[in-house]
C-alpha cells in the first residue's frame, strides 16, 4: 500500500509562527506550537482553571479535559493503559524520577550502560551509581564501516552494546534518536537483543529506559511494540506546549518502582506514583490538540498514517542537504552522523569544518544569524560526552553546527539554507 504524501501547505497552516517568511531550522531545540494547542490551553484557564476532583461542575469539567489529556498522550505513545502515563514538567525530570523512585530496586554492584548522547538519560543514572555503589559502562557511538574516511560518521551499534552487557547488568538507557547524529536506533531489534542476552548471562533483572525526545517529531513511537520498560518525550517538541510525557509499564510499576507522592495517595499501580505534586493542568489538557493534528494530517485519519507521510516528506528535506554537504569535504566539512539519508535518519544534521581551512562553528551560524530571517544554532546540544568522544577531537563550547528540519519544512527553505551555507564555507 502507497503511503499518501504530505500536503505541507496544509500542515504548515496549523501553526501561527509560520505565516511569515522565518525560516525554523532548529527544531530539535523545540518545534513550534500548533494555533490549536494555544487555543486549548488558553481556554482551560479562562473557562476551567479550578482544582480537580470535586463535584461541582466546573471541576467536573475540569477534571475531564485533564484525563483527556492523559488518553492524548498514550495515544501518542501507544501505551496499552493511561495508568502507565505520568507527566512532569520536562524530560530531565521525568528522568530523575525515575531513577528516584528506582533506588530501592538496585543492589549494590550492579551495573547500568548509558550512551553518550543528551545527559537527560544518562546524568541520573550517573547520580544513582554514585549514590548506590553501581557501576557506569557507556555505549558509544562507534564509525560506520560504510563511511571509513570520516571519522565522525558514527552511531549506536548493536554489535558494540552485547558485550556490556553481563550477569550484573540492572538498566540499559539509550536514545531512540540522536539529537546530534539524527540517527535512528531500531529500539524494538534492540530490546529483544537485550533481552536475549541477558537470559543468556543470567542477569537478576534487566530493564530499558529509551529517551523518545529527539525521535517524536519524526517517527511513530509504539512502546507496546517496543516492549520497553520507560520512555519519555517532551511534548514542545512534538508541536505542543513546554511539558513531558512519561511511560512506565504495569510490570515495573508493580516491582521495580517506590512511590514519590505522598505516602496516602492511592497511586501505587499507577504511573502517577512517579508524579509528585500535579503538572500544569491547561498543559495536559493542551495536548490534546497533538494526536488530534497528526489525524488531520492524512486520509487515513491515524497517527500512524501521518509519520509514515512525514518521514516521507523529510527525507525530501534530508536528501539535498546531505549531498550539498558532502559535496565540500574537500573545503573540510564532515557530516557528523550518518552521510546518507534514508528512513533510518531524521532531518537532524550536525556537521564542523575541520580544514584545510578550519572554520568555527560559531562562525558559520553568525552569517545565518546576520540573515535575519532563519534560525539555525551551533553546540554540544546536552549530548557533552558525545562530542568529547569523536576524534579528532572538538572544542566542547563550539562543537557542531546543527541544522534541525521536521514536516513543517519546505524544499525551499532547505534551498535557502544551502544557499547561505555556500556563501558561509566560501
Amino acid at each position: 500500500m502507497s503511503t499518501a504524501s504530505l500536503d505541507v501547505a496544509s500542515a504548515r497552516a496549523a501553526f501561527p509562527a509560520l505565516s511569515d517568511s522565518y525560516i525554523y531550522a532548529d527544531n530539535a531545540g523545540g518545534s513550534q506550537c500548533l494555533g490549536s494547542v494555544a487555543s486549548r490551553l488558553t481556554d482551560y484557564l479562562l473557562h476551567t482553571n479550578v482544582q480537580l476532583g470535586a463535584d461541582y461542575s466546573v471541576s467536573v469539567a475540569s477534571t475531564k479535559r485533564v484525563a483527556e489529556g492523559v488518553e492524548a498522550a498514550r495515544k501518542l505513545l501507544n501505551a496499552a493503559s493511561v495508568e502507565e502515563v505520568a507527566f512532569g514538567g520536562s524530560s530531565s525530570l521525568v528522568a530523575e524520577n525515575i531513577a528516584r523512585a528506582l533506588e530501592g530496586d538496585v543492589l549494590e554492584g550492579e551495573e547500568i550502560i548509558v550512551t553518550g548522547e543528551h545527559e537527560t538519560n544518562a546524568g541520573p543514572w550517573k547520580k544513582l551509581a554514585a549514590r548506590r555503589g553501581l557501576t557506569i559502562k557507556f555505549w558509544h557511538a562507534t564509525q560506520y564501516p560504510e563511511s571509513p574516511n570520516n571519522t565522525y560518521a558514527v552511531g549506536l551499534r548493536l554489535e558494540t552494546l552485547l558485550p556490556l552487557i553481563t550477569a550484573k547488568t540492572r538498566l540499559i538507557a539509550f536514545t531512540a534518536c540522536s539529537n546530534i547524529l539524527g540517527s535512528i536506533v531500531p529500539v524494538q531489534e534492540i530490546v529483544k537483543a537485550i533481552k536475549a542476552k541477558a537470559k543468556e548471562v543470567g542477569v537478576r533483572k534487566v530493564e530499558t529506559v529509551v529517551d523518545c525526545v529527539a525521535y517524536a517529531p519524526h517517527r511513530r513511537i509504539d512502546v507496546q511494540a517496543w516492549d520497553v520498560d520507560y520512555a519519555f518525550f517532551s511534548v514542545y517538541k512534538v508541536y505542543g506546549a513546554h511539558i513531558s510525557v512519561l511511560y512506565t509499564k504495569l510490570d515495573s510499576l508493580k516491582t521495580s518502582l517506590s512511590p514519590l507522592t505522598h505516602h496516602f495517595l492511592p497511586y501505587d499501580l499507577t504511573s502517577l506514583k512517579l508524579q509528585p505534586g500535579g503538572p500544569g493542568y491547561e498543559l495536559v489538557y493542551s495536548t490534546t490538540a497533538v494526536p488530534d493534528y497528526f489525524q488531520s494530517l492524512t486520509p487515513a485519519g491515524t497517527i500512524e498514517a501521518a509519520f509514515a507521510a512525514i518521514a516521507q516528506h523529510e527525507q525530501t528535506l534530508l536528501q539535498p542537504l546531505l549531498t550539498y554537504l558532502k559535496s565540500k569535504e574537500g573545503r573540510g566539512v564532515r557530516i557528523v552522523g550518518d552521510e546518507n539519508a534514508g528512513l533510518s535518519r531524521v532531518p537532524t544534521v550536525s556537521f564542523v569544518v575541520v580544514g584545510p581551512q578550519r572554520l568555527d562553528s560559531r562562525a558559520i551560524v553568525k552569517i545565518f544569524d546576520q540573515a535575519g530571517n532563519i534560525g539555525i544554532r551551533y553546540g554540544h546540544f546536552y549530548a557533552w560526552t558525545l562530542i568529547d568522544s569523536l576524534q579528532p577531537k572538538i572544542d566542547h563550547d563550539d562543537s557542531v553546527v546543527r541544522i534541525s528540519l521536521v514536516h513543517y519544512n519546505t524544499v525551499q527553505e532547505v534551498e535557502k539554507i544551502i544557499e547561505l551555507l555556500e556563501k558561509a564555507l566560501a
